[in-house]
């Protein structure tokens, strides 16, 4: 079966560091887009960053650009969200989502396959 399941977040100082993993199984990672979502309490899911599965090219939100990096390690099966410089505005449930048809551009709700999330609180 297919299954996504997000570790690494944490408590965190404002400038500080994470580094997100999704552990995937049940399907071939380098042949799905992965997008990685981000949700705050009382705003909308936002998507942050993915990788394509039709070229592998990255795409990164304007709120997040030249601080996080979206990259996968297909022999573990991993995709992994590096987030240096961190801010309190990133606090949130950070989720990735896998699907083997969406691109990049599409909306949430084309991906068919989500993780559990992972909470993200950068305070001082």
């Amino acid at each position: 079966q297919v299954q996504l399941v997000e570790s690494g977040g944490g408590l965190v100082q404002p400038g500080g560091s994470l580094r997100l993993s999704c552990a995937t199984s049940g399907f071939t990672l380098g042949g799905y887009t992965i997008r990685w979502f981000r949700q705050a309490p009382g705003k909308e899911r936002e998507g942050i960053s993915c990788i394509s599965r039709a070229n592998g090219n990255t795409y990164y939100a304007d709120s997040v650009k030249g601080r996080f990096t979206i990259s996968r390690d297909n022999a573990e099966n991993t995709v992994y969200l590096q987030m240096n410089s961190l801010k309190p505005e990133d606090t949130a449930v950070y989720y990735c989502a896998a699907d083997g048809a969406a691109l990049c551009f599409h909306s949430a709700k084309s991906y068919n396959y989500w993780g559990q999330g992972t909470q993200v609180t950068v305070s001082s």
